[in-house]
């Protein structure tokens, strides 16, 4: 068969190529209407409809339509610091389905992106700070709030009549036939937050938002935060003239956290019946779901280290509150999101990792467990719908394979499980309120992403977007391989391989090695890992690329997680160094030129892996690091690591402060100075200690207010390769 000689070669990789690459279009999650007939989604600024029956789609706005109307809001001086993950989504849904309420003071990306009006009829819209409906149908909007303070969160009641938002640090009530605006609490400030989250709450908790409408649309339940008691942290804007203080409200390990309290107050005003939920210090409110009746709030409270969890339940009227379940772990108890009423508060689901992987429970109010859903060594990762009337429940498991995620469904007796979702890799979906289709977002290692609208019975329904990976065709790019690293006591890890472009196994290579090996995070996944990016352009320019998830990380179950129990650091980096002798094996490594890079517990690992295994690793590059654990957050540290108090040894041993004069290899440090999570006090004490030890190194420094770089990154990402060329090449 003869060859067409007339297709045009591929190009390199370059990392010129990635940083001229134009982002394809983002598209936000799907949020369906409360029908469960139509969807609607972002597409960069623009909200579209999705009809399941026609199978047709249609553009129903610009966000940024709203955003010209709305009146300008001056930029808060000085920097307002908030966490990434308060949920604050643009566009809501109407409870009838005709509406839309705007609002874009969010991340238009981020889940929920979107919400409908109860009725279905309107989507709530919020831009520029002020708060928009839109019809539907129609297409018609008004502007319900315009005033030169920003609206925040806002939401609609469950019968769609009313929109409560906060304004400044409290919580109002807006009637959307008349515009009357009531104002639900008075005392609000900076240090006394009314349904205002601090900023540790939703990084480490994954709590998004600080009030809850009840479902009979009477009453709203919210949380005060009293930060007062928690430390200024002194960021500085040096950029100005003079330069400005910014602080932050920022507990580290062992330091007094926020007094949380959860009140319920009259949608008519009037005061805050408070609930009893136990002494508020030195405990945390993880979860909150009112009652399906409306007459009490179920409450998750976790002690401070984390170790306990008690679901409680408040009587809305008169504040008492009592225990329903308990659960302990000797480590720690990871918070989920699996929670749900079921028979109209007679019986709630439950997720729970008692057995050391996180699955799904029946229970009855009064605690009694009626029914073990799912079982096996696999995880539980997210509960997508849940259909009553069938008892059936659908969620997205791990079950086909550890790196994989896949939709199953179960009764609520916990039967036969059955798969709905056949193409392997990873799977996103979403699901109607009466789960009657899904969305299904999915890739593979293989496999670019798309998406496309299915049955309950798995079938593909429509394709909702064409397969991604654009620049498949235009560039060379080399596969990546999933490689199983058995460790020494026999737990298999997973690494993923990408060899370099024009592969010579007889020849010698560099090697980059990626990490974060952290809690939380599974980076090795059966996903697409793009095809115009840092790894590919590392693989052209004749590296090996390598990253393998160490113990310590997330979807493995409990027990692979808790090996780094009160001694981060120590479990992590001998799972590496067994990765490294994984990869000399193979024979086509060059051992002598090795480096590592890896951004926030990345930047831990990477300084930790060039101090205490240098002859592994030739250089390094720690983006944002974590130095020394005391620095870090009481939520997440006290949760790995307990208290100082209690555990000074784990702390020092797990310092790379502490250790500073071991270093042997060429570093480049990188970090914001304005960091809000990982605080730029971990660099400059590790660079003092690197001074004090007569150690050489080298540091960027950027100007920006959020952990992960702006404005620097194509700078810091030419610095890498630079900084790499001249290490390992």
């Amino acid at each position: 068969m003869a060859l067409d000689s007339s297709a045009a070669p591929k190009k390199r990789v370059t990392l010129a190529a990635v940083q001229a690459a134009q982002p394809e279009s983002k598209l936000g999650v799907p949020v369906w209407s409360p029908d469960g007939k139509r969807f609607i989604y972002l597409q960069d600024d623009d909200i579209r409809l999705y009809d399941v029956a026609s199978r047709k789609e249609r553009p129903l706005a610009s966000l940024k339509t709203f955003e010209a109307a709305a009146t300008p809001v001056a930029p808060e001086v000085p920097f307002p610091f908030e966490d990434r993950y308060i949920e604050e989504p643009p566009v809501q849904w109407s409870p009838d389905g005709r509406n839309l309420l705007i609002h874009a003071g969010g991340d238009i990306f981020e889940e929920p992106p979107v919400q409908w009006s109860p009725d279905g009829h309107n989507l709530l819209i919020h831009a520029g700070g002020d708060i928009f409906l839109l019809a539907v149908e129609t297409g018609d909007w008004k502007q319900l709030t315009a005033t030169a303070e920003r609206e925040r969160d806002p939401k609609f009641s469950p019968d769609g009549k009313l929109v409560a938002f906060r304004r400044e640090h409290d919580l109002y009530v807006l009637e959307i036939a008349s515009g009357k605006t009531t104002r639900l609490t008075e005392n609000g400030s900076e240090a006394l937050r009314n349904a205002e989250l601090d900023w540790v709450y939703p990084e480490e908790l994954g709590l998004g938002t600080a009030y809850w409408w009840a479902p009979d649309s009477k009453k709203i339940a919210y949380l005060q935060f009293d930060v007062s008691r928690e430390p200024l942290y002194p960021h500085v804007d040096l950029l100005g003239a003079p330069a400005r203080l910014e602080p932050q409200r920022y507990p580290r390990a062992g330091e007094p956290n926020a007094d949380v309290r959860l009140g319920v107050v009259a949608v008519g005003g009037g005061g805050t019946r408070w609930m009893d939920l136990g002494e508020a210090r030195d405990t945390l409110r993880a979860r909150f779901y009112w009652l399906p009746d409306s007459s009490g709030i179920a409450n998750e409270r976790l002690n401070r280290v984390q170790n306990r969890l008690d679901l409680m339940i408040a009587d809305a009227a008169t504040g008492a509150s009592g225990s329903v379940l308990s659960e302990s772990d000797p480590y720690w108890i990871n918070v989920n999101d699996h929670f749900r009423f079921l028979k109209g508060g007679k019986e709630f689901l439950w997720g729970s990792e008692r057995d050391g992987f996180l699955h799904l429970y029946r229970y009855s109010i009064g605690g009694k467990q009626l029914a073990r859903l799912t079982k096996g060594d696999w995880e539980v990762t997210s509960l997508a719908c849940v259909d009553e009337k069938a008892e059936q429940i659908y969620y997205v498991s791990s079950e086909a394979a550890p790196l994989d995620r896949q939709l199953y469904r179960v009764g609520f007796d916990g039967g036969a499980r059955t798969r709905l979702t056949p193409e392997p890799g990873t799977h996103s979906v979403t699901m109607p309120p009466d789960c009657r289709y899904f969305t299904d977002s999915f890739s593979s290692l293989t496999a670019p992403p798309r998406s496309v609208l299915r049955g309950t019975d798995g079938a593909v329904i429509a394709p909702l977007a064409a397969p991604g990976g654009k620049a498949l065709g235009e560039y060379e790019t080399m596969p990546s391989e999933i490689v199983p690293v058995k460790a020494d006591d026999g737990t298999i890890l997973y690494g993923r391989l990408i060899k370099p472009t024009g592969f010579d196994r007889g020849k010698k290579y560099p090697a980059v090695v990626k990490v974060y090996g952290g809690p939380g995070v599974q980076t090795v996944l059966n996903s697409w890992p793009g095809a115009l990016n840092l790894e590919q352009a590392f693989a052209q320019n004749g590296y090996v690329v390598w990253m393998l998830d160490n113990r310590g990380g997330t979807g493995r179950g409990h027990k692979f997680e808790t090996a780094v129990y009160r001694n981060l650091g120590e479990r992590e980096v001998e799972d590496q160094k067994q990765g490294i002798r994984y990869l000399a094996s193979l024979g086509f490594i060059d051992t002598k030129r090795v480096g590592v890079e890896g951004w926030s517990y990345g930047g831990y690992m990477t300084l930790r892996l060039l101090l205490l295994a240098p002859e592994h690793f030739s250089c390094g590059v720690a983006g944002a690091p974590v130095t020394d654990w005391r620095n870090y957050d009481s939520i997440y540290t006290e949760r790995y690591m307990g208290l100082p108090a209690e555990n000074g040894e784990g702390y020092k041993r797990s310092s790379n402060v502490a250790i500073a004069e071991k270093l042997k290899g060429a570093l480049l440090i990188a970090h914001n100075l304005e960091d809000d999570n990982v605080l730029f006090q971990n660099t400059l004490q590790m660079a003092d200690a690197l001074e004090r030890a007569g150690r050489q190194f080298r540091m960027l420094v950027y100007p920006g207010k959020a952990h992960h770089l702006t404005s620097g990154q194509k700078q810091f990402e030419q610095a890498l390769a630079d900084f790499f060329d001249a290490c390992l090449q």
